[in-house]
């Protein structure tokens, strides 16, 4: 399996071959989609995108860690994290993908 990284150029060439818009009209649309997402994620709404999957942010509370190396107790702050549960669907397509 390659180590292949889609970029947002890549899906707007993507965007430009299957819809026909113009490359500059294409790349704008995915920003576009890009910043509503991301605007609806910071404040607190979830993204659902049908048969792909579910972008949600979730609150995770102050807690104490660890330090593997010297054992030292080091107190971690409460932060806000970026979640993705992928849909059934694409859990499936996925695992067909590894049986090749």
């Amino acid at each position: 399996m390659t180590e292949k990284t889609i970029t947002r150029m890549d899906l707007s060439e993507a965007v430009f071959r299957e819809v026909g818009l113009s490359r500059n009209d294409s790349a704008q649309l995915v920003e576009s989609v890009l910043a509503h997402m991301s605007d609806a994620l910071v404040s607190g709404e979830q993204v659902k995108i049908s048969s792909f999957g579910t972008f949600s942010v979730r609150e995770k509370s102050a807690r104490v860690g660890r330090n593997p190396k010297t054992g030292e107790e080091v107190p971690i702050n409460p932060r806000r994290v970026l979640t993705f549960r992928p849909s059934h669907l694409m859990k499936d397509r996925v695992a067909v993908g590894n049986k090749r």
